[in-house]
């Protein structure tokens, strides 16, 4: 009994399959084809400003070429034009004007032709395939990727993420994580993007978009919007901060992310390596915003300068190592997760500085009243008491009172400054205080504007028993 031979597959099969393997559209190759083809007949056959046409039927694949030539009275480029002469010898109806299209068997490509054509095809193949891994991958950018560690260098690791493979760069790995091959992996998509050797695909394990993405993924009060993630900021390794927030007043946002019994934010440190994370409730008012940020040190007192968006920060003694954290990485974070230029003193320093924050805000703004009626020729000017208390200011209790930053208001009343230098007068005799300084909203309380995001004392070697205490629980 004979056997049947099995058809043999067409190129249209081909073309099927690869739409399936590497996602590149059959139509996308069949118009790759018909170029390559009218290219390749143009080297050959024809001239390089002859007219060619290809079509090829998507369903059987049939190719049919023709030669496409105009009719004139004078031919000037025999490539694609044709006498009139010419033209009634294959048609007595062809005049001026008309087109002869020829059809060209594409049996007379031989051997070189269909070199040519083959390397052209897979040029636009090759070009195809990275704009649809392009197309792919966009999509998922700011996304989280399982991937698959395929490669270790010293340098860098390749990570499998699908139809490619993915760099991660040493300074985009968590300090302290040992990456083995075939170690399966999430990683944060950070950047997709053309370059001239194909789709460059970047992925990150440092990103604090990472951290938002993993809470995601893990709280379903986040991935439902029910939470908002407002910030993230993170040392990669050893510790993040995330601020969040929600309008349902039955829903804890903090409660949420931690999980029962701590699990889903485990989770999230578990994919970490470790990295410890601080979830801390987001609020529209700066002054809580900022206090909240500094946890778990507690914060007393907060004086903001709207004007650079900075931030004074009194804590109590006890909360000063807490509060800037080892080697100011707390400090960092709030600075970071808050957008609010954060200094940070103790109440001793608050003291010593002579800030003082229980001075009655009403009598600040009147006494600045009452210096810029009665001065208004110098905005700089030093205020002094008497002839006395200029000369020897110490023994009288108070130095000298400087004026700040300029405050606009819509009065000046001259009576109201009279009793108020009274009142100053009053308060250096008590002899309360070293000196007393005026702070209003727009002064600047950084003198140099270069300053670092945290001060260097923050460096200092301090004591930091009660943060270690707050971790090692």
């Amino acid at each position: 009994m004979a056997t049947k031979k099995s058809k043999t597959p067409n190129f249209i099969d081909a073309l099927n399959l690869l739409e399936q393997e590497r996602g590149i559209d059959k139509m996308t190759v069949l118009d790759a084809l018909k170029e390559a083809l009218e290219k390749a007949y143009k080297k050959n056959y024809a001239g390089s400003e002859s007219i060619i046409r290809c079509t090829i039927d998507g369903e059987t694949g049939r190719i049919r070429l023709f030669d496409i030539k105009q009719v004139v009275d004078d031919v000037m480029d025999e490539d694609y034009q044709l006498s009139e002469e010419e033209a009634q010898e294959i048609n007595p109806k062809y005049k001026v004007g008309d087109e002869v299209v020829t059809e060209i068997s594409p049996e007379v490509f031989g051997r070189l032709a269909a070199i040519q054509t083959k390397q052209l095809l897979r040029q636009k193949i090759r070009e195809a395939e990275k704009e649809a891994l392009y197309q792919e991958y966009v999509d998922k950018q700011d996304e989280i990727i399982n991937g698959l560690v395929e490669r270790v260098e010293p340098k860098f690791a390749i990570v499998n993420i699908g139809k490619t493979g993915a760099l991660l760069p040493l300074n985009a790995q968590i300090p302290g994580e040992h990456l083995v091959e075939g170690q399966h992996l999430k990683v944060y998509v950070s950047v997709v993007e053309r370059g001239t050797k194909g789709t460059h695909i970047g992925v990150s394990r440092t990103d604090p978009g990472l951290v938002k993405r993993l809470f995601e993924m893990n709280v379903p009060e986040i991935y439902d919007g029910t939470v908002v993630i407002h910030s993230v900021s993170r040392e990669p390794g050893e510790r993040s901060k995330i601020s969040v927030s929600t309008e349902n007043p039955d829903i804890d946002p903090i409660g949420s992310c931690v999980g029962p019994k701590g699990t889903r934010v485990r989770n999230v440190v578990t994919e970490l390596n470790g990295e410890q994370i601080d979830i801390i409730e987001y609020s529209d008012d700066p002054v809580t915003y900022i206090s909240n940020a500094l946890s778990p040190a507690r914060v007393d007192k907060v004086k903001l300068n709207e004007k650079d968006t900075s931030a004074l920060v009194i804590v109590p003694d006890d909360q000063l190592s807490l509060a800037i954290g080892k080697k100011g990485q707390n400090a960092r974070l709030a600075v970071r997760l808050t957008g609010w230029k954060i200094d940070i003193k103790s109440e001793t320093e608050a003291n010593e500085a002579g800030i003082n924050f229980d001075i009655d805000e009403d009598f600040n703004e009147e006494f600045l009243e009452a210096m810029e009626a009665s001065d208004e020729t110098s905005k700089n000017e030093e205020v002094v008491a008497n002839e006395e208390e200029t000369k020897k200011p110490e023994e009288k209790g108070v130095k000298k009172v400087k004026k700040s930053a300029p405050v606009k208001h819509e009065s000046h009343d001259s009576e109201a400054a009279e009793a108020l230098k009274e009142k100053l007068e009053q308060a250096n005799d008590d002899g309360d205080q070293d000196y007393v300084k005026i702070l209003s909203e727009d002064e600047d309380l950084d003198e140099d504007d270069d300053e670092p995001d945290y001060d260097p004392k923050y460096d200092e070697d301090i004591d930091y028993d009660a943060f270690d205490e707050y971790y090692d629980d």
